[in-house]
């Protein structure tokens, strides 16, 4: 884990990745990135790679308030104080690019949430409650998206990724995963469209294939990613059937992009556990950089890096309590763990349970 990576494109002091965790803790009004969050990953970046929270591409692309955006000038400002915070201690940072789909309300989206198809299920998301504040709320029906919606979501994510860009990002990943809109249109539970966007495997993967190229095309391969979740179910009511073998699929149209990683999000949620065989086939039709997050331990994770199954490996709630992760590591110091009082100031609040977990006193 403690060795650099030298990438075609990505280079890193190291193969231990921050994870991308939603934190809902933007100023108010325009979720803005602000100066407790550039405190928050400047703790955070001996990280060899930082991804943030995701970052909405849209209004209509969100689905948890106080989530911060990158698509309005106040939030390029904001971002553009993490980016320097991160670079000045010698870390790189990727910026998640998200668009929720039908996990959302109109009351934070704006307009009512889009979807491959107008299929539901019973789901909860942070937003206004009618009472006052915030809190869980039911989603909303989602309305099936026109091919001129599709077009223009592509359109939303090359300008964020431009975006990103100018705000000094290293490069920027696309979240296809946890049942979120790209990984709606991968699976047949909730696409169940007629079109070019629907139907068979290679149809289902055509959005987010688009999107992924235009990408590259905007602001260069090196600089791209994507997260999927083939074993996890968030999101879904059942499993997909064709979910493993669509990927595997995907994965050999993305060989020639030479993106800078492949996210692998696993063991969250509802989830099946990921077999070695299918580790075995991911590097049959895939030898660009993998990286693999879900509750990995230092053991775990060292394991799929021996095993070329990986070639970074991300942890999430370990980089909350813990903002020094890789000295701990690197000198085998115990971790602080992550308890129920941090699981209570995860998704907002203030300073407290987000930038005051201190680094290891030797």
């Amino acid at each position: 884990m403690l060795t650099a990576f030298h990438g075609q494109a990505l280079e890193t002091n190291n193969r231990i990745v921050m994870a991308p965790m939603t934190r809902s803790r933007t100023s108010q009004p325009g979720d803005i990135p602000n100066e407790m969050m550039a405190e928050y990953y400047r703790q955070r970046a001996s990280a060899g790679l930082i991804i943030t929270e995701g970052a909405p591409v849209s209004a209509i692309a969100r689905g948890y308030s106080m989530t911060p955006g990158i698509y309005t000038p106040e939030q390029l400002q904001g971002w553009k104080k993490i980016t320097q915070a991160v670079h000045q201690q010698g870390g790189k940072i990727f910026v998640q690019l998200w668009h929720v789909g039908r996990r959302s309300h109109a009351n934070i989206a704006g307009s009512q949430p889009l979807a491959p198809s107008a299929i539901s299920i019973p789901d909860q998301v942070f937003g206004p409650l009618a009472e006052g504040g915030f809190g869980m709320v039911a989603t909303q029906q989602p309305k099936a998206m026109t091919e001129a919606e599709i077009k223009a979501t592509t359109a939303d994510f090359v300008q964020a990724a431009q975006n990103a860009i100018d705000a000094g990002f290293d490069g920027v990943e696309v979240h296809a995963a946890h049942g979120y809109l790209f990984d709606t249109f991968l699976r047949l539970e909730s696409n169940q469209r007629q079109d070019q966007y629907g139907g068979n495997q290679e149809n289902r993967m055509r959005f987010l294939l688009e999107t992924l190229q235009a990408l590259c095309e905007a602001i260069g391969a090196g600089k791209v990613s994507v997260r999927l979740s083939p074993y996890v179910n968030e999101g879904f009511a059942g499993e997909d059937p064709e979910i493993v073998p669509l990927t595997l699929a995907l994965l050999e149209k993305l060989q020639p992009m030479n993106l800078a990683y492949v996210h692998f999000s696993e063991n969250i949620s509802r989830y099946s556990v990921v077999p070695v065989a299918f580790r075995r086939q991911v590097r049959s039709v895939y030898s660009n950089p993998i990286m693999v997050a879900g509750k990995l331990t230092r053991q775990t994770a060292q394991s799929l890096l021996d095993k070329k199954y990986a070639d970074f490996v991300a942890f999430g709630t370990p980089f909350v309590t813990n903002p020094d992760l890789v000295a701990r590591f690197t000198h085998d110091w115990p971790l602080a763990e992550f308890d129920a009082d941090a699981r209570l100031t995860l998704y907002g609040g203030g300073e407290q349970g987000y930038i005051d977990y201190p680094a290891y006193e030797v």
